[in-house]
């Protein structure tokens, strides 16, 4: 067997709030131990998604005490951003690969390009038809999770306006806008329409919502989105989900502080696009500990890691999705795999202290450099 590019990884404890996800599972360890690689989990590691230390050490894997032995391996596999504490275990020799958001969190990017490390970031692995294989299961989730919170915040006791998602006989269900019909916006309206709300999906890709209408038959209308049918439909809304994203950049704001004033008091607003920095004027990131705040009457919803709440599930899922490409960096290298592999180049998000995904730079108001000529410096 050929020796891998990157002898030993280190899978630290997450430290971002309420996050029990972890990086690896048993399985994953499995596999890199295969082709040779030494993983190192941080004790504790998976606890949250209900993975012990003693089912990674039957994988291969070695237990390490502290945060700072699993950060000083070749490379580190995280599920979100580094954390401010974690901004010390930064150095130029690692490879980092998790959810980096850099356009939300300029921050990071900061201490990314000042400890010159390279970094490969989940949401900009894409494949040849635009698709954003590593964000696709979390963002179903998130999807997922959307519709339940908005749920659970209509109801009286929670602060919302007392409305059940299916009504009931004699009785109008809830009004649920959608706002993008991408992997989030279309699970949200899954969701929605299972527990009989009925429900506007909006969205600017006609051949998108032509497919939706094609496979769904519930109470799910699709309409092409634009500021007119987000005005009107917003006042109308029980519920409405933000699910809006452009890969590595901000999302777009598509509804204005003026619009969410127009909405019914004791309302909800779940932003999912807010790891990218929100796609409401009114909002700002929350957390699993403190979800939702009030602002004109209207609930609002937007902690940056939703998947975390469900971290099992989120834990493999993940994991089944990331699996082939970190062992495609582990074998080949970072360089490597960026020359091979078209998709792994869009992940790329800096190295040795340059920027180089168009999206993310273009966001952080920098120029973007392509990582194969960084790499030759």
């Amino acid at each position: 067997m050929t020796s891998p590019a990157i002898k030993t990884l280190g899978v630290p404890k997450e430290t971002k709030t309420s996050e029990g996800r972890v990086a690896l599972t048993p399985d994953g360890v499995r596999e890199l131990e295969r082709l040779g690689v030494e993983v190192f989990v941080e004790t504790a590691a998976g606890i949250g998604a209900s993975i012990e230390d003693r089912q990674y050490e039957a994988a291969g894997a070695t237990i390490v005490p502290t945060a700072a032995d699993a950060w000083s391996q070749q490379m580190v596999v995280k599920v979100k951003e580094p954390t401010v504490k974690e901004f010390d275990f930064l150095r130029k020799d690692l490879t980092l690969f998790t959810y980096l958001h850099l356009a939300a969190y300029p921050k990071v990017a900061e201490a990314l390009l000042k400890n010159k490390t390279t970094s490969i970031a989940y949401e900009t692995v894409q494949e040849t038809d635009g698709s954003l294989p590593l964000l696709a299961p979390m963002s179903e989730i998130a999807g997922r999770i959307a519709t339940q919170v908005g749920a659970f915040y209509l109801q009286s006791p929670n602060g919302g306006r007392g409305v059940l998602m299916g009504g009931a006989p004699g009785v109008h269900p809830a009004k649920v806008l959608v706002i993008g019909a991408g992997n989030v916006g279309w699970n949200s309206a899954w969701i929605a329409g299972g527990m009989e709300a009925e429900v506007v999906l909006l969205d600017k890709n006609l051949d998108r919502l032509r497919f939706i209408d094609q496979i769904i038959r519930s109470r799910i209308t699709t309409i092409a989105s634009n500021r007119g049918a987000i005005e009107r439909y917003i006042a109308q809304a029980d519920l409405v989900i933000g699910a809006v994203l452009v890969a590595g950049a901000r999302a777009p704001i598509v509804v204005s502080e003026d619009m969410v004033k127009t909405m019914k008091r004791g309302s909800v607003i779940v932003d999912v696009a807010v790891d990218q920095g929100g796609c409401i004027e009114t909002i700002h990131e929350t957390t699993h500990k403190e979800p939702v705040y009030e602002k004109h009457g209207v609930l609002h919803y937007a902690v940056g890691n939703m998947p975390g709440a469900v971290p099992h599930t989120s834990t493999y899922a993940l994991t089944n999705a990331t699996l082939p490409y970190l062992l495609e960096v582990a074998k080949l290298g970072t360089q490597q795999a960026a020359q091979h592999d078209s998709r792994l180049k869009l992940g790329v998000n800096t190295v040795n202290g340059e920027i180089t995904n168009l999206a993310a730079a273009t966001a952080l108001n920098k120029s973007a450099v392509d990582c194969l000529k960084v790499f030759k410096n």
